[in-house]
């Protein structure tokens, strides 16, 4: 079958790694469905994967993509939850230790057709085209977990999203907008704080800028290049929600500022299968168009990769059947 693969580990130049052709045509254990894939976003978690991040050697070649939408054999469409969990495990499966996501043990989707358990293809709802869709599964599911699990936040109050045009940016701006809060998004260029704003931020302002006054919340997903700025722009008894750290992974923790202003860090990967079912519900009634970017045929995979690594587009990029 068709697919876009990584043939091998590839730490300093992922995309000579990339790879447009053909496949075997996978098994369907007992339990799991095969999904004919309609369309699948692209997640910076492909371009680790590519590098051999999270994936061992030998697991090479592997199909890349960790989320999209599809039908199933009997015609029925579904949005693919990327998060297995240990079939044995009760709970929350994003706190499984031995949960895995697409790409990492199993074959991804960008693809022909993607097997995947059963519970993780969730029923698509009518008001969504299947693009709008493949964006729900990673960025948009973390961008929900972050915004209504974690935060804490109500209607009203004011939310700082660090970096302005990421797909889990986006996603907490469109979220943000629609649940009542006050969006606020910082942002390197004029064209991404447009971007923000277009989408609903009620305001932006360069990285690093001196804020009007001190927000509720904090949306972390940049790390170390946005940390001391996330810090200093909380309120006393304030959240940062942390879910990245695109620009390092070891900020100064400033625990004086910490401790004396009774702050908060809490960390948040991914979403529960029932959160994208909340989601994809919420996303329904409150008529939010996802943020797509960049929409390419799955054969122009590689255009797509290179456009995620320079930085040039706004929101997800979504490849097609």
């Amino acid at each position: 079958m068709f697919a876009v693969y990584a043939a091998e580990p590839n730490a300093d130049a992922p995309l000579d790694s990339l790879t447009v052709g053909e496949r075997p045509a996978p098994d369907v254990p007992d339990g799991w469905v095969a999904v004919n894939v309609s369309a699948a976003s692209l997640n910076m978690h492909d371009i680790w994967t590519l590098r051999g991040v999270g994936i061992k050697p030998d697991q090479f070649p592997m199909i890349l993509g960790c989320d999209g939408a599809g039908t199933l054999p009997d015609g029925t469409e579904v949005v693919l939850h990327s998060v297995i969990g240990d079939p044995g495990w009760d709970g929350d499966e994003t706190l499984d230790p031995k949960r895995t996501l697409l790409t990492e043990k199993h074959q991804g989707t960008f693809a022909e057709t993607v097997v995947v358990p059963a519970r993780n293809a969730v029923p698509k709802p009518a008001g969504l085209t299947a693009a709008q869709a493949s964006v729900m599964g990673t960025a948009w599911l973390t961008a929900y977990r972050m915004l209504f699990t974690k935060s804490g936040l109500k209607p009203g109050q004011t939310m700082l999203v660090q970096g302005a045009s990421g797909g889990v940016s986006t996603a907490l701006v469109q979220l943000g907008r629609a649940a009542g809060m006050r969006v606020w998004v910082t942002g390197r260029t004029e064209e991404k704080r447009a971007v923000a704003e277009r989408l609903g931020a009620h305001a932006t302002f360069p990285s690093g800028e001196r804020l009007p006054e001190r927000v509720d919340a904090v949306f972390e997903t940049v790390g170390d290049a946005t940390w001391s700025h996330s810090m200093r722009a909380l309120k006393p008894g304030g959240v940062i929600v942390v879910s990245g750290s695109t620009s390092g992974p070891n900020p100064g923790a400033d625990l004086q500022r910490l401790f004396f202003l009774q702050l908060r860090v809490i960390g948040s990967t991914m979403g529960t299968r029932q959160e994208l079912v909340d989601l994809l519900r919420f996303v329904e009634n409150a008529g939010i168009s996802p943020e797509i970017g960049l929409e390419l045929p799955m054969d122009q995979a590689a255009e797509g990769f290179r456009a995620m690594l320079d930085g040039d587009t706004s929101g997800k990029i979504v490849f097609t059947q």
